[in-house]
C-alpha cells in the first residue's frame, strides 16, 4: 500500500504523526511524508521519504499580514504577543482558513496525482491536504494531534473561512461538513482530558496511544544522575521569553529541586545567573527528559501535554496562546494538574504551586490514572492493521 502522511510544518503538528509513519513503514508500506523542508532531516533519519510541502504557522501568519504585522518601522521582528489581539484573531482566521490550506492543496495536488497514493494521512489542522486528497478521489484518515480544543469566538470564523475555501478550490461538494471533513478521525488523546465534538459529529474514531517522538539526545549526568525531584519547564518551540522563564526558575529557586529548562528559542545566557542545580539548554530530547522528571512546566501546547499525561506526571500549564488556555483546565478538570494564567504567574504562585504538585499525593495518583488510560490505547501497529478498512 503507498501511504501519504501530511502535516503543518511545526515541532507540534509533525512529532505527532511520526510515530504512526515509522509503524506504517515497519508494516512494509510505502510511505512518504508530506511537510515543511524543516524536517526532512528528522523524516529521513527515521526511515522516513520526506517531500516539500506548505508553510509553517509563522509564515502563513505573515502572508495573512501581507507581510507587514510582524516588522516593526526599524525592520526588525515583532512578537505575536505585541499584536494587538483582536488583530492577531483577523490573522489566525485568514491563516487557518484560507493561507495554510491553499499552500498545502497547491503543494500536495501534484504529488497525490504522480504518487497516486492508496490513503492519504493528514493532521486535523492541516485540512488542505484532506481538500487534495477528496479532489483526486483518494481515501483518507484525519489524525489529531492532542485534545480538540475549539474556541467558541474564533472556531466558527475559522470554520466558516475554511469552507469558504473549499468552495473556491472546487471540494466542498466532496468533504463533510466537520472538522475531519468526514473523514475517519485517528484520536491520540486520552478520554480523561478529549471533547466528546468528534464522536457526535457521526464518523469512525481510532483510538491511538500518544507516543512522544523526540530526535534522541543525550543529558548530562546531573539530570540523569543527579539526587531530588526534577522540574522539567519548557515553553516549546513557538512560545517563550526570558523574562517568562527566569519568573519561573526564580519561583523554583526556594524549594529543593533540580530543574531542567528547554529554552529553546530563548539564548540560555539571557537567564542570567543560575545556581548549579538548574541546567538551561536551547534543546532537549523531551522523551528522554520526561522519563527523569517529577513535574512538569509547560505552555500547555499539545505536544508537551500528550507526552507528560502519558508519563503520568503532574502539570503546571501556564498558557501564553493557542491550545494551552484548552488544554489548562481539561487536565486541571481531570486532577492532574493545575493552571497558571496571565498575571497570576508570579514566582511565589509557581512556587506554591510545585509544592503542591509535589506533595499532593491525589494529583499524582490521577496523573498515573491517566498514564494507565493511555497505555492501554491501541498503539500505532494496530491502527495500520485497519487502514483496510478504509481503503476498500
Amino acid at each position: 500500500m503507498k501511504v501519504l502522511f501530511a502535516s503543518l510544518g511545526n515541532y507540534g503538528h509533525v512529532f505527532p504523526m511520526v510515530p504512526l509513519a515509522k509503524a506504517t513503514a515497519e508494516a512494509g508500506h510505502d510511505v512518504w511524508f508530506a511537510t515543511n523542508h524543516e524536517f526532512h532531516p528528522i523524516l529521513e533519519k527515521s526511515g522516513l521519504r520526506p517531500v516539500g510541502c506548505g508553510l509553517t504557522v509563522p509564515e502563513a501568519f505573515i502572508e495573512a499580514a501581507g507581510g507587514q504585522a510582524f516588522v516593526d518601522a526599524h525592520g526588525g521582528h515583532v512578537q505575536a504577543s505585541d499584536i494587538p489581539a483582536d488583530q492577531l484573531a483577523g490573522l489566525a482566521v485568514k491563516a487557518f482558513g484560507s493561507v495554510l490550506p491553499r499552500a498545502v492543496f497547491e503543494d500536495i495536488t501534484p504529488v497525490i496525482d504522480s504518487l497516486r497514493p492508496d490513503l492519504v494521512v493528514y493532521e486535523v489542522a492541516n485540512p488542505g491536504a484532506g481538500f487534495a486528497a477528496a479532489a483526486a478521489g483518494v481515501p483518507a484518515l484525519c489524525q489529531g494531534i492532542g485534545r480538540i480544543s475549539p474556541d467558541p469566538t474564533m472556531d466558527p470564523l475559522i470554520q466558516r473561512e475554511l469552507f469558504g475555501t473549499a468552495q473556491e478550490l472546487g471540494v466542498a461538494d466532496k468533504i463533510g461538513p466537520n472538522r475531519t471533513l468526514g473523514n475517519p478521525f485517528v484520536d491520540i488523546c486520552p478520554a480523561a482530558v478529549q471533547t466528546d465534538e468528534i464522536p457526535s459529529s457521526g464518523v469512525p474514531v481510532i483510538q491511538q496511544r500518544p507516543i512522544p517522538f523526540t530526535e534522541p539526545g543525550e543529558l548530562p549526568a546531573r539530570i540523569t544522575d543527579g539526587e531530588g525531584p526534577l522540574v522539567y519547564l519548557s515553553f516549546g518551540t513557538v512560545v517563550g521569553s526570558a523574562e517568562r522563564l527566569r519568573t519561573v526558575i526564580d519561583g523554583l529557586l526556594p524549594l529543593d529541586v533540580r530543574v531542567l529548562v528547554a529554552t529553546s528559542a530563548v539564548d540560555p545566557a539571557d537567564l542570567g545567573e543560575l545556581p548549579d542545580r538548574v541546567v538551561a539548554l536551547p534543546w532537549v530530547p523531551q522523551a528522554e527528559v520526561l522519563r527523569h522528571a517529577d513535574v512538569v512546566i509547560h505552555h500547555g501546547g499539545q505536544g508537551t501535554t500528550m507526552a507528560s499525561l502519558a508519563a503520568g506526571l503532574p502539570q503546571l500549564i501556564l498558557p501564553a496562546e493557542g491550545d494551552g488556555f484548552a488544554n489548562g483546565p481539561a487536565v486541571r478538570a481531570a486532577g492532574s494538574g493545575q493552571v497558571l494564567v496571565g498575571a497570576e504567574v508570579t514566582s511565589p504562585a509557581v512556587e506554591a504551586h510545585v509544592r503542591t504538585l509535589l506533595a499532593d499525593e491525589s494529583i499524582r495518583e490521577a496523573a498515573r490514572r491517566i498514564a494507565k488510560e493511555v497505555e492501554a490505547m491501541p498503539g500505532p501497529d494496530e491502527t495500520v492493521a485497519r487502514f483496510a478498512e478504509f481503503v476498500g
